[in-house]
């Protein structure tokens, strides 16, 4: 029987005030699938998101992540990078003095474990900077310093492609992108999807997921999923908005 992927059970929680943010979730990701989390403004999604990644600003109060069948609910944010956990900020941290190619050469070390051939590691960078339209001169400023918005989000992409991770974790990754930008961000997205690898996609947008082969979406709301359905749920939401999903206690 083949195992998920990414397995959360009973997810509960909170803030370090003690307020409860996350109400009970179950998740459950196989290799090559494509999972979409929307919801109301406040719902959690983006607590979601960091309690996967392990932010300390978050505390598991109830329940279990598991990765690959290993409980990682006490594992480091580090840790969880290692075995394979990437995550895309809705708003991506400047970092002065670190330029951007140090920063994924370090970071891939660090992943891999394993020393990485300067001119094959550049390669790799030239190639997937010119896939997401960014100047070769990107390389060597500092990490995200000055950036545009769109830059700052074609660079999370950037180091996606770069690590390869074997799940991601997008946090609305399309706010703030103009049009050609989304088309941009989508196509760097579909050269890094796979069969072997997963997509958690975060988005209160839809733009970003016209191109993507969704396979199901959730909608949470008041800190629970509410609704799990096919991608047919997206047009609907644009279409209605979240009453229908919404209990009384989260309206």
């Amino acid at each position: 029987m083949k195992r998920p992927l990414l397995c959360v059970r009973g997810l509960h929680a909170a803030l370090e005030s003690g307020e409860e943010v996350l109400r009970g979730i179950d998740l459950e990701i196989e290799p090559g699938e494509v999972h979409v989390i929307m919801g109301p403004n406040g719902s959690g999604k983006s607590t979601l998101a960091n309690t996967i990644m392990g932010s300390p600003a978050y505390e598991v109060t109830q329940g279990e992540i598991a990765f690959e069948g290993e409980d990682i609910t006490a594992v480091s944010v580090d840790a969880r990078a290692k075995k394979g956990i990437f995550m895309a900020f809705q708003t991506p941290e400047e970092i002065d003095g670190i330029t951007v190619f140090d920063f994924l050469r370090t970071a891939q070390v660090a992943a891999g474990g394993k020393p990485v051939s300067f001119f094959a590691f550049h390669n790799q960078i030239q190639s997937s900077l010119d896939a997401l339209q960014l100047d070769g001169a990107c390389a060597q400023r500092y990490l995200n310093v000055g950036f545009s918005g769109g830059e700052k989000k074609k660079s999370e992409i950037l180091q996606l492609l770069t690590l390869n991770p074997k799940l991601a974790i997008l946090d609305e990754t399309d706010s703030g992108l103009d049009v050609d930008a989304v088309q941009v961000v989508t196509e760097g997205i579909l050269r890094y999807k796979n069969k072997k690898n997963a997509l958690l996609i975060i988005s209160h947008s839809t733009r970003l997921l016209d191109k993507l082969p969704v396979d199901k979406v959730h909608i949470l709301c008041h800190g629970r999923f509410v609704h799990t359905g096919n991608r047919g749920l997206i047009d609907e939401v644009n279409t209605n908005g979240f009453a229908r999903f919404a209990p009384a206690e989260a309206r």
